[in-house]
Order: structure tokens, then sequence, then C-alpha cells
């Protein structure tokens, strides 16, 4: 047994972005220079190549667009990096102008995913669960400690 998930994010960010959101989030893909601004952080969306546990591979890409910023993200995460995560996807959830589903989170031995849904009028997001079985927290990256 795994305690891996799959975390996905696809979505669109202003071309309004400030120097400074730029390089954390590029810090964040592996690709800034400068140092992220809590002092114990690292890069969470880093990892490349071929996945360990969910398939496929993990990729991280922030491109130019016509419309300002294209994001696209998938890595295997681990519950202990979940706060780091939540406050991310909270921070990108406030920026994007994407609306509706921004991302996925699946654990490594769940069929179907939770769905990461943007309210880009309100500046957030919430996580929503497919899965009769399952219910949906009020936390947009669940605290497994809770």
């Amino acid at each position: 047994m795994s305690d891996l998930y799959e975390l996905q994010l696809t979505l669109d960010l202003p071309g309004s972005l400030t120097d400074s959101d730029l390089a954390l989030l590029r810090g964040h893909l592996g690709e800034g220079s400068e140092e992220l601004r809590a002092p114990d952080a690292y890069p969470l969306l880093s990892a490349r190549g071929p996945a360990q546990r969910i398939g496929g591979t993990l990729i991280g890409d922030l491109a130019r667009s016509a419309q300002g910023w294209a994001l696209t993200v998938r890595q295997e995460v681990h519950p202990d990096e979940f706060d780091e995560l939540r406050e991310l996807v909270q921070w990108l959830a406030a920026r994007t102008t994407t609306s509706g589903t921004i991302g996925y989170l699946r654990f490594l031995e769940w069929d179907v995913p939770d769905v990461l849904v943007a309210d880009p009028a309100a500046g957030t997001a919430q996580r929503l669960t497919l899965a009769p079985a399952r219910s949906t927290e009020d936390q947009l990256i669940p605290d497994p400690w809770s």
C-alpha cells in the first residue's frame, strides 16, 4: 500500500502576473534560480520523467500564451506536502483566469479522482468528490492527519 497521490493542474494565469509571482511559480517548477519565500520551502512541482507509482510521466510547464500564461502540472505528491500544496493551489486559484475545473487529486488506489474547481470571480477553489463512497471535506487539499 502506498500513500502517494496524483496531482494534475491545467489552468491559465493572466499576463499581468508580477515578476515576484512568476519567480515564485518558476521556483516551484524547479526553473527559477531564486529561493522560495519560506526558509524550509522546496519546489513542489519540479519532478520530471517517469512516475514511480501513478504511471505515465511527471511534468510541470509554464508557457506564455495569447491570454497570459498557461500552466500544466502532473506530479506524485505525498500527504506530508499537503499543507504547502494547499497553500500553493489556493494561491493559484486567487490568480487564475480559468473558470471551472483546474485539476484533479487522486489517491493512488482510487479509480476516480477528486476534481479541483476554481471560481476566478471569488478567487477561490474547492475540491469535489465524484465517488459516492467518499465525502468532500471543506479543504481544497485534504488534511491527512485530521
